[in-house]
């Protein structure tokens, strides 16, 4: 499920790590790369390799919002909903874009071009409401700026 050049990054890693559960962050990292997201057979596949439970693989995969256990559209949208930024209007962004863009949180549109997530803090309580989209992130946002960030979005 590796590619080959991944499974040489995984031999040079095993010498930087004190045990093979040590390495189900960085495997499940390039998996997510290779293929998108993290299928349960990916997740198998990481216990086998590792030598972990599938249990283990799954709780961690599960746990961290940065690993998708389903495809996920093309930009995917995160809205911090903690309580800074929920005073500060993350409802009211969380409302604009499932409008905008005719998905509910937790959803990605039929043309995979989107998907809406519900965070927590991602330490902009300063600069609330904020937004990630991929690794970029946007802060002290109104809807007026939302759209023309989905403007952009929908050159690319």
């Amino acid at each position: 499920m590796l590619s080959e050049q991944n499974i040489k990054k995984l031999d040079d890693l095993k010498k930087f790590y004190p045990t093979k559960q040590a390495l189900v962050l960085p495997v499940l990292w390039m998996i997510q790369e290779e293929q998108g997201h993290i299928s349960e057979d990916a997740m198998r596949y990481v216990g086998e390799l590792l030598d972990v439970p599938f249990g283990h693989v799954l709780g961690v995969v599960t746990f961290y919002t940065m690993f998708h256990d389903k495809p996920h559209g093309k930009h995917h949208i995160e809205v911090c909903t903690n309580v800074s930024c929920m005073l500060r209007g993350s409802a009211k962004i969380v409302e604009h874009l499932e409008k905008r863009l005719g998905i509910k949180l937790g959803e990605t549109s039929k043309d995979m071009k989107w998907t809406l997530s519900e965070v927590e803090c991602m330490g902009s309580c300063g600069t609330a409401p904020m937004i990630a989209v991929g690794e970029e992130y946007y802060e002290n946002l109104t809807t007026e700026q939302v759209d023309e960030l989905l403007a952009n979005l929908e050159r690319t």
